[in-house]
């Protein structure tokens, strides 16, 4: 399995718009997004951590190749 791409909270936050997620309300460093039943908050810092990526991924319902 190829490796995850490194991406920020800002750069998460538009990529998942781009596939029909919308940003609804943030708290400090957390901005929630949700689609249908499903809402998650993504992290706005400079660099997420892989592990954090994959649980975004696996939450978020979209493919993984999408990221790599």
């Amino acid at each position: 399995m190829p490796r995850l791409r490194l991406f920020s909270g800002a750069e998460l936050c538009n990529f998942l718009t781009e596939h029909g997620f919308e940003r609804v309300r943030q708290r400090g460093s957390h901005v929630i997004m949700p689609r249908g039943q499903v809402s998650f908050p993504v992290p706005l810092h400079r660099q997420l951590d892989r592990g954090t990526l994959r649980a975004l991924i696996r939450q978020s319902g979209l493919p993984r190749s999408l990221f790599e």
